[in-house]
């Protein structure tokens, strides 16, 4: 599902509420969440999971059309660990 997708069926489900308001408050949760992983936070949703910020040191890689040794930087990655309600629904028909 993307963004536009989410928005489409929350408007669905919510007739009394305008699609603009949705995507309003969707692009508003989602801008508080990036605001709070960029200032070093992390973001947990009971339930579902939890974002954070991991490092990544620096490192040699490969181009893979030619081959060559390149470097690559020392980065900040977003991470994302599942919450165990997520976990248990995810795998309930096994």
């Amino acid at each position: 599902m993307i963004k536009s997708e989410l928005i489409a069926r929350l408007a669905e489900e919510n007739p009394h509420l305008t699609q603009k308001d949705i995507e309003r408050v969707v692009s508003v949760i989602l801008d508080r969440m990036i605001q709070a992983l960029e200032g070093g936070g992390r973001v947990e949703l009971r339930g579902f999971g939890a974002f954070s910020v991991r490092s990544r040191g620096a490192r040699s890689g490969r181009n893979p059309r030619t081959g060559e040794s390149v470097s690559v930087r020392a980065k900040h990655v977003p991470f994302f660990k599942s919450g165990k309600e997520l976990r248990v629904r995810l795998n309930a028909d096994d």
